[in-house]
């Protein structure tokens, strides 16, 4: 018998299950807990990165809209008044009870025919496809990541290793920035002067996930 059957029959017998249950909900929290400060490790060590770019963003953790208290990923926002454009993200999303974290470009609002026929638009999101990644009409292009923030091997990385648990999180948009931050700034600068729509919330947005997709 293995350890982990050991410890399993261990507490399905019913004077060690109250145990196991409230073992359980700790973790659970454990885990809640841990989450949140990978987020907010996360957020420092890419903007000290941008700093280094020069690049005109400024970066805020994304709250779950049902649970304040957790956190969920990070938005970058353009340190202008613009309404409509194109930002960076990095997010974790529920998927089939596993969460996983995703990254890519996500629009600030609706955008309006015009922004989307932009010709700097269609070269975008033509040029993130043609590098592989995915997109739907409220992502010009995004990928999963492998790191899944709540399982085991996560977690313990995370306590033993967080510098280079974290470096390779904070890859993903390093590498979208340096790939296409030229073109992304151009696409930004034409959308400036495109006509204005009628802008849905953040949250809205949000809740429109990328859908499920194989590997």
């Amino acid at each position: 018998m293995n350890e982990e059957q050991a410890v399993l029959d261990f507490f399905s017998k019913a004077e060690n299950l109250p145990l196991g249950l409230s073992v359980a909900q700790l973790m659970d929290e454990v885990r809640v807990r841990m989450n949140n400060q990978f987020w907010q490790q996360l957020l420092p060590l890419i903007e000290t990165s941008l700093q280094q770019t020069r690049a005109e963003w400024v970066i805020s953790a994304t709250e779950d809209r049902n649970t304040h208290s957790e956190l969920l990923g990070l938005h970058f926002n353009l340190t202008s008044n613009q309404e409509i454009y194109l930002r960076p993200m990095i997010e974790q999303q529920l998927m089939g009870g596993v969460w996983r974290i995703y990254f890519g470009l996500i629009w600030s609002g609706t955008p309006s025919p015009a922004h989307l026929n932009l010709p700097e638009v269609g070269l975008l999101k033509t040029a993130l496809e043609k590098a592989g990644l995915k997109h739907n009409e409220n992502f010009p292009g995004w990928q999963w990541t492998k790191l899944y923030p709540r399982r085991r091997d996560f977690l313990l990385r995370l306590s033993n290793d967080p510098q280079t648990l974290l470096e390779e999180a904070a890859k993903p948009l390093h590498s979208l920035l340096a790939d296409f931050g030229v073109a992304l700034a151009e696409t930004n600068a034409a959308l400036r002067s495109a006509p204005h729509s009628m802008a849905i919330s953040l949250d809205q947005l949000r809740s429109r996930k990328p859908a499920q997709s194989s590997e």
